[in-house]
């Protein structure tokens, strides 16, 4: 019997298998992500209100600011930064999706030190 909190030999083999697809296609396809604004910067320019953006935007305020530059991280050749980037970032992700996670999930009884009741056994009637 698996505990809910833990999981089973066949979920973290999924979990890895997930993970490990994740990675390799932030690093392996990161560099041919298009160069052309996104769509809020492409309507932005198109309707002529890009002018209008905030010179300092919430974002610059986050710790990881220093760490990125867009896409790509900050002080690594341009070649490597935006692999390196979709790997720092994926592993982020998943880091914090398995603490949530982790916080979220209820501890099963016998992790919260309470005693089990037994099964009921319908032979011993």
């Amino acid at each position: 019997m698996s505990h809910p909190t833990h999981p089973s030999r066949s979920n973290r083999i999924l979990i890895g298998t997930g993970l490990g697809i994740a990675l390799i296609i932030a690093v392996l396809l990161s560099p041919f992500a298009s160069q052309h604004p996104d769509g809020l910067d492409r309507v932005a320019q198109d309707l002529a209100f890009e002018h209008k953006a905030n010179p300092e935007p919430a974002a610059q305020k986050l710790p990881f600011y220093r760490l990125f530059d867009e896409y790509a991280l900050r002080g690594v050749p341009a070649p490597i930064a935006t692999p390196l980037a979709g790997l720092v970032g994926t592993l982020a992700a998943f880091g914090l999706a398995w603490g949530i996670g982790k916080l979220v999930m209820r501890p099963t009884l016998a992790e919260a030190g309470e005693q089990v009741p037994p099964a009921n056994d319908e032979t011993q009637d």
